[in-house]
């Protein structure tokens, strides 16, 4: 593989994160979709337009005219999508991503962010210039958390295992821009048009970090097409496209057009925002990825994690009846409003927190139901404990986040940490609920936290 042409490297200077655009909405609007008409796109059925979300202004793409099920709202043009296949000229595409050097956002992130230097020059300049005003902002008017200042994420969110999941994916992405010197070597044809210095002389990590966000927030999971079209980003795509958990619409490669289609899946009136399916994701997961809460996301969900210690003097025994089952002694169980208590929640309890070898055998998966009157008091207890515990983990009620929600005052960032952790404490009330209604749960709760060796988050 070629490898890059020796470049006078200048000094590396700060770069301050894209500003928000101060041209006129209609202006700013008109330029991407006359850039798309330019470029030969065909006439959309939607059109951008600014609106303040709790408290903040961000665009969102509305119906042009009145839509029925089926019609075609968005049409973007195969050459006009960015995808690794256009941005990868040669085989290096399978290298890294098969070595694990760089994950498909970042390389986009990387093309973008050199692509963006070649200001008006570049093929993509209305469309990266649409992404700088948006920065990785949702439809709700905030960032992405891992956007957020130092310690917000750890104050607004404090409770939920969220914060943990934003520091592990800060993590990641500070680990792959170590990599990115060794990626701008390695692959010449990602950069064959960029006359830069390397990625981390070029950009710090806070530009590399927004950038990616940015990109993360706009990319679209492609179904159905070969590796390199996977993650495309889209022109009226999101975050100006909105997204909804219970939308049946999809952002479709159709191979005949070649083309990015939108079919809408229900009638729109003229001005209303149009949106399209985000996937069965969770709250947690819009938040990091979009900067949204969906508080009627029928895939919201909440993880539940118990754990048998090693030293059990049932270890091995309860090892291999839970691997005739499928599990493993660590276990993480997904509770939802629809489902408080996961049918093979409790089970499983009863098996890890059995004490003797006849009461191990005795749990029966198909038709479930106590093993002994010790046993079930002790996993009830723990049950009801451990969701306690983790309600009052939250220094905030259903009460105020509610208020939160209902005054714009507060700003995007609290609202969408509101509704996360309202959903988060809603399930949590519904899994404690359910417990109640099991027979024996009255008694085990009046016996207060009990102690026991099986570790439960």
């Amino acid at each position: 593989m070629q490898l890059r042409r020796s470049l006078k490297r200048p000094q590396r200077t700060a770069v301050a994160a894209p500003a928000a655009s101060i041209e006129p909405t209609t202006e700013r609007a008109s330029k991407l979709m006359q850039w798309l008409q330019d470029s030969g796109a065909p006439e959309q059925k939607i059109r951008l337009e600014s609106v303040v979300r709790n408290g903040r202004e961000v665009d969102i793409a509305v119906a042009t005219e009145a839509l029925q099920p089926g019609d075609l709202a968005l049409r973007i043009p195969e050459h006009l999508i960015v995808t690794l296949d256009r941005v990868l000229e040669d085989n290096t595409l399978a290298e890294l991503l098969t070595t694990g050097k760089l994950s498909e956002l970042a390389c986009l992130t990387l093309y973008l962010a050199y692509e963006k230097k070649r200001g008006d020059e570049g093929c993509w300049f209305s469309y990266i210039k649409e992404l700088d005003r948006m920065a990785g902002r949702g439809s709700q008017g905030a960032k992405s958390p891992l956007l957020w200042d130092e310690g917000q994420a750890a104050e607004l969110l404090a409770g939920s295992p969220v914060v943990a999941e934003i520091e592990a994916r800060l993590e990641g992405i500070r680990k792959e821009y170590e990599e990115l010197d060794a990626v701008w070597y390695l692959a010449g044809s990602l950069f064959n048009r960029q006359p830069f210095a390397p990625p981390t002389e070029q950009f710090p990590f806070p530009v590399f970090r927004q950038a990616f966000t940015a990109v993360q927030s706009s990319v679209v999971h492609l179904q159905g097409v070969n590796l390199g079209k996977r993650f495309a980003l889209v022109p009226l795509g999101p975050p100006l496209l909105g997204y909804s958990s219970t939308s049946k619409a999809m952002l479709k490669f159709d191979a005949e057009s070649h083309e990015v289609r939108l079919a809408v899946d229900r009638a729109y009136q003229p001005g209303e925002p149009v949106t399209a399916w985000c996937g069965p994701q969770p709250n947690s997961k819009l938040l990091l990825n979009y900067g949204i809460v969906d508080e009627g996301n029928p895939y919201d969900k909440l993880p539940l994690q118990v754990t048998i210690p090693s030293e059990d003097p049932l270890y091995r025994l309860k090892r291999d009846r839970l691997a005739d089952q499928g599990h493993s002694t660590r276990e993480t169980f997904q509770l939802q409003l629809a489902t408080p208590l996961p049918p093979k929640l409790l089970p499983y309890l009863r098996l890890v927190h059995a004490t003797r070898e006849e009461d191990v055998l005795a749990v029966n998966w198909e038709v479930p139901g106590p093993v002994s009157s010790e046993n079930e008091l002790a996993v009830l207890n723990q049950l009801l404990t451990c969701l306690k515990r983790r309600q009052l983990r939250y220094r905030t009620t259903i009460e105020e986040d509610e208020a939160i929600i209902a005054d714009p005052s507060h700003g995007p960032r609290p609202t969408v940490a509101a509704r996360l952790l309202k959903g988060e404490k809603r399930i949590l009330l519904a899994a404690q609920a359910a417990v109640m209604e099991l027979p024996g749960a009255s008694d085990a709760e009046a016996r207060g936290p009990m102690p026991s060796a099986i570790a439960m988050e």
